[in-house]
């Protein structure tokens, strides 16, 4: 209760909010700019400086890229791949306090076709990219997505890698560089561009019915972004490019992760979203914005006029519960703007994923799509055979529809368990071979659990583009043939003598 005695003339104490008006964080001279989290508020000068050295500093960090190096930067047009490209512009500037030492060029896909654009809108938007990459003096390259159909088989099949450095090879490939003057040959003055190809009307179609062959959008988003990795991988093997760098952010990582887990691809985590993927082999695909979030990127760009052409995408003007992935999204979002800490938390998770250093081969051991480990060879007792029995059981019939269903026996030389002689013990019911009807489609036993469960909810396999179709048949008939010969094979052993 209030007491007539109490005083109340003291002052009120009010929380400080971070404000425009204060002192940068770093100079401590200049007055802020830029406000990117609670506490971190930097000048004009400030924030540049930060947000180059944040990028070369995840560069030097890694020691990926080696001087003298081809590096596709793959650029789709938003902030952040954008932002990526000013970045490595500004890197190979002759002002530049530490020069980038790779030889960079340029590719964009163009994913119109998918999204029912009309070939004016297309030539459009290429068009304003290309104004945007001949600004920067780098070799680019026009690509259409409808190219994807006419890969060939490689690209699914994870090619021999360069061995593995020594701990000094990186210095001592910088210091030989830098011996031979090699810095003279990283410019941007011999630009090379290539003229898109003409894209035929039937091969749009052709897209367009294969990505409608899905049912959900989610699966949709998922084999687009298959066939756009594959797309990128062909290119940088065509034109001799040993790395790729992707222009994911924070952001764009953070809300990958927890979708990826929703859609059963946490064995490939560590592929999907840390700094390297050396899913393919010989071709790296690279993350170096990965430490900045999507404000940051925002901000920079508009405080420095970086360009970006607006893109549409599967998910442009969809609900959130359209897809998971774009729930997720939504989800991440907002909670971000009530809890600052969401993204960068996710993020560091993701940093401690490593990826199962098996003996996975080239082929038999990958998904056909993806090109990740397969993950199907679970044991027993595992989640994902308690999955598959689930399925079965599911599709199993009910006594009454039993009844109903005129019985069928298998006469003996058609049964599919003579063994010694023996029939299977179905006699009178059907043969066992009737079981194997629940069992998956021969190309799903090559996919793993999430690829799995995109292909099952398109409406018909045959709709794949034809170099999976080819290299799937390929990696049965070897399978069959593995299993005629098994018995003559002389297995490794361990321990011999």
């Amino acid at each position: 209760m209030c007491q007539v005695e109490e005083e109340y003339h003291g002052p009120l104490l009010r929380e400080e909010l971070p404000s425009v008006s204060r002192q940068c964080v770093k100079c401590k001279e200049a007055s802020a700019a830029v406000v990117i989290r609670a506490g971190d508020a930097y000048c004009r000068g400030c924030f540049k400086e930060y947000f180059i050295h944040k990028f070369r500093a995840m560069l030097g960090k890694n020691r990926l890229i080696f001087p003298g190096e081809k590096v596709l930067l793959a650029v789709s047009g938003g902030p952040s791949s954008c932002s990526m490209l000013s970045q490595v512009q500004e890197g190979l500037s002759q002002n530049a306090h530490k020069k980038l030492r790779f030889l960079p060029g340029i590719v964009y896909i163009d994913e119109g076709g998918a999204v029912g654009q009309s070939v004016e809108h297309r030539q459009r938007t290429v068009e304003e990219l290309r104004a945007v990459f001949r600004a920067t003096g780098f070799p680019f390259l026009m690509v259409p997505l409808e190219q994807v159909l006419d890969l060939p088989s490689s690209v699914v099949l994870s090619a021999p890698g360069a061995p593995e450095q020594e701990a000094g090879a990186y210095k001592a490939a910088v210091d030989h560089f830098l011996l031979s003057d090699g810095s003279s040959g990283v410019t941007a003055g011999q630009q090379q561009e290539t003229p898109p190809p003409e894209v035929q009307e039937a091969h749009t179609h052709s897209l367009q019915r294969l990505l409608g062959s899905a049912r959900t959008l989610t699966a949709r988003e998922e084999l687009l972004n298959i066939l756009r990795q594959h797309l990128l991988v062909h290119t940088a093997r065509s034109a001799g490019y040993s790395k790729v760098m992707l222009g994911d952010s924070c952001t764009r990582l953070a809300v990958k992760l927890l979708s990826s887990i929703s859609l059963g691809r946490g064995a490939q985590l560590a592929h999907d979203t840390g700094f390297s993927d050396s899913r393919y082999g010989d071709t790296i695909l690279v993350r170096p914005m990965r430490d900045y979030s999507a404000k940051e990127i925002a901000y920079y760009n508009r405080m420095f006029s970086v360009p970006s052409v607006f893109t549409a995408g599967l998910d442009t003007k969809t609900a959130d519960k359209s897809s998971i992935q774009h729930l997720t999204e939504s989800f991440v979002i907002k909670l971000q703007a009530n809890f600052p800490s969401t993204v960068s938390t996710i993020y560091r998770t993701s940093e401690k994923l490593q990826s199962c250093k098996g003996s996975a081969s080239a082929g038999r051991d990958r998904c056909l799509l993806c090109v990740c480990a397969l993950d199907t060879a679970a044991e027993n007792a595992s989640a994902f055979s308690a999955t598959l029995i689930s399925e079965q059981l599911s599709q199993t019939k009910s006594p009454e529809e039993s009844r109903q269903a005129p019985e069928w026996t298998a006469p003996a030389s058609q049964c599919c368990s003579i063994v010694r002689g023996e029939l299977c013990g179905n006699r009178g019911r059907g043969c066992c071979s009737s079981a194997k009807a629940s069992e998956p489609p021969p190309l799903r036993s090559l996919l793993c659990y999430s690829c799995q469960l995109t292909i099952k909810d398109m409406s018909s396999e045959e709709v794949l583009p034809q170099y999976i179709l080819s290299e799937a048949e390929t990696r049965l008939r070897r399978s069959q043939l593995r299993e005629e010969i098994r018995d003559f094979l002389l297995e490794d052993e361990a321990d011999e003598g």
